[in-house]
């Protein structure tokens, strides 16, 4: 049996044990929530031992530890595994509604508003010689409640006819409905990455929820409010729409694939793509790179920028450096190798994978919180 099956058989015995009222084993996955006050960014809770956490061996926790730190590297084709068939435009998890790209799920990128739900959660500890150490501590788990996504982003759940949570196949999509989002159990739909604050992100189900698919990553979400939602055809393995199958993005086309994504206010509003930008207004340098300039790239795009008070560059899914609203309007940017599949922004001699911007200041407690032991 391969390691991806175990570890989903683990996760349903776990989930199956609860169910069942199996609560006193202290070998349980977890054992309810992390209170509020247990750090930066506490969520909502959940009611103790409702919820079971999939257990990731280590080998899985270095697979994705080094998937993370490839893409940090800014290796521009890196892939997992599961999507080099085909597939490799899923590699960016984008959430689109109606069609339309809304936002992705990686970490740097996520709305300020989504705060974290804490899971209790049972590690390994170093056991001192001679002592009854048990050799385990209690950690906590970042999981994201996708109602509390929806609602970040200013999306009722009420709203939504259908929401497709697509797997590494699409015979493995999650599809719920109205009532599974307005459900009690659906506090147990949530979301987390590979290495908590990076890499893939995964997601966690509860029992009988949606059409009861449980895959092991997601490829990409689809949000269904106005537009009729496609069918999934088990048999043919693809949604179909209108008669029609739907390997891309229904009502949209091929999904949204690199590129240094530009947010106002949590709203994604334009992607910088290297192979887009206009060689005949850029700035040539005597060493023959090109330099374009922000505001100019985003006025031809239609993005207003004279609202932006300050913004945050992401590089290593995270928000690294603070600019004002006046560096972003004056800054120029390259596409060069230095950059490493993002841009260089030239004043500031700083890498982008993302631009987040503001038109309101936000405070230090507004940005998420990475944890000591989060940290790799």
């Amino acid at each position: 049996m391969g390691t991806l099956n175990m570890r989903q058989n683990l996760g349903w015995v776990v989930m199956l044990a609860l169910a069942s009222g199996c609560h006193g084993n202290s070998d349980a996955a977890t054992e309810g929530l992390v209170g509020s006050g247990s750090g930066s960014g506490a969520g909502s809770a959940i009611a103790p031992g409702k919820m079971a956490v999939t257990k990731d061996t280590q080998a899985q926790i270095d697979k994705d530890k080094a998937a993370a730190a490839a893409i940090d590297d800014g290796i521009p084709n890196y892939v997992p595994a599961e999507f080099k068939a085909g597939a490799s435009r899923w590699k960016d998890t984008g959430v689109y509604v109606d069609g339309q790209p809304i936002g992705f799920l990686s970490f740097g990128e996520l709305p300020i508003a989504l705060k974290p739900t804490w899971v209790k959660d049972k590690v390994s500890a170093e056991k001192r010689p001679h002592t009854d150490d048990p050799g385990w501590r209690w950690s906590k788990a970042r999981y994201y409640k996708f109602n509390d996504y929806l609602k970040s982003v200013h999306i009722d759940p009420h709203t939504i006819k259908e929401m497709h949570v697509y797997g590494p196949k699409f015979t493995q999509s999650i599809i719920v409905k109205t009532s599974d989002l307005l459900a009690k159990n659906s506090d147990e739909f949530m979301f987390r990455f590979g290495v908590s604050v990076a890499g893939k992100p995964l997601p966690q189900m509860p029992l009988n929820f949606g059409n009861g698919k449980t895959p092991d990553k997601i490829s990409s979400v689809m949000i269904y409010i106005t537009k009729k939602p496609p069918i999934l055809d088990d048999d043919a393995g693809v949604f179909v729409l209108d008669g029609k199958e739907q390997t891309g993005v229904p009502y949209y086309g091929e999904p949204v694939r690199g590129g240094v994504r530009l947010y106002i206010d949590d709203k994604l509003v334009g992607i910088i793509k290297r192979q887009e930008l206009d060689a005949k207004v850029a700035t040539k340098t005597p060493n023959g790179d090109l330099h374009w300039g922000l505001a100019d790239f985003a006025k031809a795009k239609g993005i207003d920028l004279s609202k932006v008070v300050e913004g945050y560059v992401v590089r290593d899914e995270r928000r690294q450096d603070k600019l004002t609203g006046d560096d972003l309007r004056g800054e120029t940017f390259s596409a060069n190798a230095q950059a490493k599949g993002g841009v260089m922004l030239d004043k500031k001699n700083i890498r982008a994978s993302a631009i987040t911007m503001f038109t309101h200041p936000l405070k230090a407690d507004d940005l998420p919180k990475v944890e000591e032991d989060e940290e790799f």
